[in-house]
């Protein structure tokens, strides 16, 4: 088989690994996937032809974990964020779909090094601000999810508020599988869905299953919160090295 996108063996290795990686993180964390594999991507590509792959990927991974996230997801919070999602959608893939390669690393890069250092930051919410404030939040995240990372501003979000790492997962989860179906036609319409997307998310949905199941299992024995600051911080990592490559 042709692999797609014009990628040698070494290259596919390379991104089998990360996708692995991204998956277990998923997995266990229920966010970070996209932004994780599409930072790797960009160290070494132009990551744009290959988010239509990643969102693909993002929804076939919720049909691993629907039976077990079901009954744990905050249904209010996930329609107010993809209805604010649904206006920036459009736009945010519009603009991304234009740009050349080196430009779409850097746009990439600079909204995951920003988005991370947020995580990181502990901000924390002093009061409720109701299903308006969510949509508002779900704007932010339809722009981000043009460069593929939409779910980053969404877990800044949710963590900033009591939740437990149950129904903060199962939410993440429901949210970004919204908002990939939300943008997959956009994509298609802006010429980045092709044959090799579905070939790229063929090879890679044995790498999902494997990803998925281990992080499940971590997940059953383990509190994901230290993990999941260890995630933003590989996403720091690989943002600032993309940026330094595309600067230098």
């Amino acid at each position: 088989m042709t692999l797609p996108f014009g990628f040698d063996g070494g290259m596919a290795t390379y991104l089998a690994a990360a996708l692995l990686v991204a998956a277990f993180i998923r997995g266990y964390t229920g966010f970070g996937f996209s932004a994780i594999f599409i930072a790797f991507a960009a160290l070494v590509t132009n990551p744009v032809p290959m988010i239509p792959v990643v969102f693909t990927c993002e929804i076939l991974m919720t049909a691993f974990q629907a039976r077990g996230i079901r009954a744990h997801i905050d249904w209010r919070r996930v329609g107010a964020l993809l209805a604010g999602a649904a206006l920036a959608t459009i736009p945010a893939v519009s603009i991304m779909a234009r740009l050349g390669p080196e430009a779409a690393r850097a746009v990439v890069s600079t909204l995951i090094c920003l988005l991370a250092l947020f995580l990181l930051s502990g901000w924390q919410l002093k009061r409720p601000i109701g299903m308006a404030g969510h949509g508002g939040v779900g704007i932010l995240a339809g722009f981000c999810n043009g460069a593929g990372v939409g779910g980053l501003p969404v877990a800044a979000f949710l963590t900033a508020q009591p939740m437990t790492a149950t129904v903060f997962r199962a939410t993440m989860i429901a949210f970004l599988t919204g908002v990939d179906l939300m943008a997959l036609p956009v994509m298609a319409a802006n010429g980045l869905v092709t044959t090799q997307t579905a070939t790229g998310a063929m090879l890679a949905f044995p790498i999902l299953g494997l990803g998925i199941w281990l992080g499940g299992k971590r997940f059953a024995y383990a509190s994901p919160t230290g993990f999941r600051r260890a995630a933003v911080f590989l996403l720091l990592g690989l943002s600032i090295l993309t940026l330094l490559q595309v600067l230098l």
